[in-house]
């Protein structure tokens, strides 16, 4: 993640994202949309998703998630990166006072891994928010694993600030549940929860999947176990692991 992004200059904008639920869909009068895009295979686009990119006049997203839905609209595509998603959202915030449909689309669901940016959209706009959910990689995992989500324990590294909270999660539940993971590049990688898992106690002959590109064509699966896999632990940058910065691992829990 972006070592620019400080959470310190104010609230955790997921925070803000989560603080309320949603007004009734009846009270909403033209609301921006936050639409989860799914794992950038147009297959996996719902179709309310896929109204909401069409329809808009304005599109906001980070450039690699805006570029897949890009052949989806007509509007006028806002991209942006870590250093300049405020400048970028305050120019769609301009568009939609102004009276233009807008939509911000997210990589896979919103409600995984996706509220921090779902906040600095709502921080951004004076106007109503609504989530369209997407078909997560996340969903996808679980289904190529065999791990019921009711059975498993789900935790988002990909995210800024501290993640003590989520890797306790991890170390608590591992063994008893499945362990469904979205990893941060490049600090916190499969390997990196591997290593932290085995070092806690966990059994290094546990089966651990590694996803990578799920629903692409260079789709791959790593499968391995929790020992195997933390021989890939240390790195920090994209040329120092062997998985991809879209990958999801999966931990099973014991037979």
């Amino acid at each position: 993640m972006s070592e620019d992004y400080d959470l310190d200059a104010g609230p955790d904008p997921a925070a803000v994202a989560a603080a309320t639920p949603e007004p009734d869909p009846d009270a909403l009068d033209d609301p921006v949309h936050a639409v989860g895009i799914g794992p950038g295979n147009p297959d996996y686009l719902t179709r309310r998703g896929a109204r909401a990119i069409r329809e808009a006049d304005v599109v906001v997203g980070f450039e690699t998630v805006v570029d897949f839905v890009a052949d989806g609209t007509e509007a006028d595509l806002l991209t942006c990166g870590y250093a300049d998603e405020a400048a970028t959202l305050s120019v769609f915030a301009d568009r939609v006072a102004a009276g233009d449909h807008g939509t911000a689309v997210l990589m896979g669901d919103p409600n995984h891994s996706g509220y921090q940016f779902l906040g600095k959209v709502e921080r951004a706009v004076d106007a109503p928010v609504t989530v369209v959910p997407g078909i997560s990689s996340l969903q996808v995992a679980a289904s190529r694993a065999r791990t019921p989500m009711e059975d498993a324990a789900f935790v988002t590294l990909h995210k800024s600030g501290d993640l003590d909270p989520d890797l306790d999660r991890l170390v608590d539940a591992v063994g008893d549940r499945h362990l469904l993971v979205l990893p941060r590049p490049f600090d916190w990688m499969p390997g990196d929860v591997a290593d932290l898992l085995v070092e806690s106690g966990a059994d290094p002959a546990l089966d651990a999947l590694v996803f990578e590109h799920l629903t692409h064509p260079e789709e791959r699966v790593t499968r391995t176990t929790l020992g195997d896999l933390r021989g890939s632990a240390g790195g920090g940058d994209r040329e120092s692991t062997p998985y991809s910065d879209l990958s999801v691992l999966v931990v099973r829990a014991d037979p």
